[in-house]
């Protein structure tokens, strides 16, 4: 085991949460909630958050490589990047911010996309706590 017991049971907590995320993207199909939704990103997305929620579970017993931590925080920018003028325009537009619309549309997807965003916003602080477990440790010279 490469993680003290306290740690342990927090990964083994962001690992639930995560999967927690990845089950719910299984609404994101519902087109009785988004207008034309897209299976693909649904699945993408899924896939995605089940990555992070598997590789809080392996962190404790082995390390992960630097490529796919690395591959996980810039997925997570670009999503960033993508969805960001929704929340731009949630948070600063004409309309009042919302987090909680029923429905997702074509004539207004900020609430949507602000929810993407911060969905990557998370899956990237978990990024960043993968990446912090998983540091070499600093070797000294005697």
């Amino acid at each position: 085991m490469r993680v003290r017991p306290p740690l342990l049971v927090a990964n083994l907590l962001l690992a639930a949460l995560f999967a927690l995320f990845a089950w719910l993207q299984r609404n994101d199909i519902d087109p009785a909630i988004y207008d034309h939704p897209s299976v693909l990103d649904a699945a993408l997305w899924f896939a995605f958050y089940l990555l992070i929620a598997v590789l809080f579970v392996v962190v404790c017993f082995r390390p992960l490589p630097r490529w796919l931590l690395v591959l996980g925080a810039v997925a997570c920018l670009v999503e960033m990047a993508r969805t960001g003028p929704g929340l731009y325009e949630n948070a600063f537009g004409n309309k009042e911010f919302t987090m909680t619309q029923t429905s997702m549309t074509a004539e207004d997807p900020r609430v949507e996309l602000s929810r993407e965003f911060f969905g990557a916003f998370i899956a990237l602080v978990g990024v960043g706590l993968l990446a912090w477990q998983n540091r070499r440790p600093v070797t000294r010279d005697p």
